[in-house]
């Protein structure tokens, strides 16, 4: 099956996974990068995707200092973007899938929601009578 035809049979998180495969194992073979661990891999990508957050913070106007600037939410979206590139990267890295995403971001959405409402074993989240 060709990639075009594979992607159209596939939903969008596993789409973003299959992606990212291809491009990281592209990347890997191309730059001679077949020895890096995947503990230093993680490392790189987590580094990689702090200096794309700060790209994030300078088009979101963080500094208070300076004289904001209109904001262009097409650059927001690509920075955001080369963020999940790299989220994407580690999650594959350590084996995860896109079903293994999908199922632990429902288990703590769930959680979150419960530490909100006082409902998790976690005290210290939730919403106080004052707000």
């Amino acid at each position: 099956m060709e990639t075009k035809e594979k992607l159209e049979n596939m939903d969008k998180l596993d789409t973003i996974f299959y992606m990212q495969q291809l491009f990281d194992s592209d990347v890997i073979k191309n730059r001679g990068l077949e020895n890096i661990t995947p503990a230093e891999w993680i490392q790189k990508q987590t580094l990689a995707m702090v200096s794309e957050l700060a790209e994030l913070l300078d088009e979101v106007n963080f500094k208070w200092w300076k004289n904001p600037k209109e904001i262009d939410y097409s650059l927001v979206k690509g920075e955001l973007v080369d963020i999940l590139h790299f989220f994407t990267g580690m999650c594959l890295r350590v084996g995860m899938t896109s079903d293994e995403l999908y199922k632990l971001y429902l288990d703590k959405n769930k959680e979150n929601f419960d530490r909100q409402y006082g409902k998790s074993q976690k005290k210290g989240y939730e919403i106080s009578s004052k707000n």
